[in-house]
């Protein structure tokens, strides 16, 4: 595949997957998420890969989300296509037996904070920020968020983070087991290294039959995602939804008060 969004690299039995699209902060788009179906696809089937990392390109963000730019000019039918991308995609992360380790150094929010929940582990730098911003552009964070935030920082804390659409800081994302680590920026790659080495030195298989296990109960959500995925195509396209993005794009606070009933 000719790459134009990732890049995508294996070394001593590490596979890093870097979304590279920094002047958009890392934003996916539908080239985007095929690059990393790819990667994802390449790294499982790669005998000789025992770990994958997952990176935005830069100091500023992981990944933002989807590009609003994209999907302001979008309809539901563009919205269809890319939810059946992140469908599959979250299925090869979550369904191949490796590791995957979420390296996270500026922001990890809206689509890009799911995306960070999807890996199985997770190391940020002190200056990083989480958050869902669906509500605040007129979507919804169906794509694991409100499926695995409830599981993971408790039922009230994930309804705070997906209604107020405020972020929060590496740290506290830490203190509600959010993500697993805050290193300094200058100490990031080498804690992102060690936690490669500690699992290659670890039984492949056990690695293998230990993620899909913590894996079933959550896999079980996978109706709520598809419902989720579904609903959102009735939103996508609609005028109240092109008021979050429009007025993200052009920089101003989103008037959704002519829309409640």
């Amino acid at each position: 595949m000719q790459l134009s969004d990732i890049l995508y690299e294996v070394k001593d039995s590490v596979a890093r997957i870097t979304i590279n699209r920094p002047e958009k902060r890392n934003a996916f788009r539908e080239e985007t998420l095929d690059e990393l179906i790819w990667a994802f696809g390449q790294a499982e089937a790669d005998r000789t890969v025992g770990v994958i990392v997952l990176t935005g390109a830069g100091d500023r963000a992981f990944c933002s989300g989807g590009d609003i730019a994209w999907e302001d000019a979008s309809d539901p039918v563009g919205a269809a296509r890319m939810n059946r991308r992140t469908s599959v995609l979250s299925m090869i992360m979550r369904g191949c037996g490796k590791p995957v380790i979420a390296r996270v150094h500026g922001y990890a929010v809206g689509g890009g904070n799911e995306l960070q929940m999807i890996c199985d582990l997770t190391i940020a730098t002190s200056d990083s920020k989480f958050g869902q911003s669906g509500p605040k552009m007129g979507s919804v964070p169906v794509w694991w968020g409100t499926q695995l935030l409830p599981r993971i920082v408790g039922e009230r804390r994930a309804r705070e983070i997906v209604m107020l659409c405020e972020p929060i800081t590496a740290q506290e994302a830490k203190a509600i087991g959010l993500i697993n680590k805050v290193v300094a920026p200058e100490e990031l790659d080498a804690a992102v290294d060690a936690w490669c080495e500690r699992l290659l030195s670890l039984s492949p298989q056990a690695l293998r039959v230990a993620k899909l296990s913590l894996n079933f109960e959550s896999d079980q959500l996978w109706a709520s995602v598809q419902h989720g995925q579904q609903m959102i195509n009735f939103i996508h396209g609609t005028e109240e939804f092109h008021e979050g993005t429009s007025a993200f794009l052009e920089k101003r606070p989103a008037d959704f008060a002519r829309f409640r009933r």
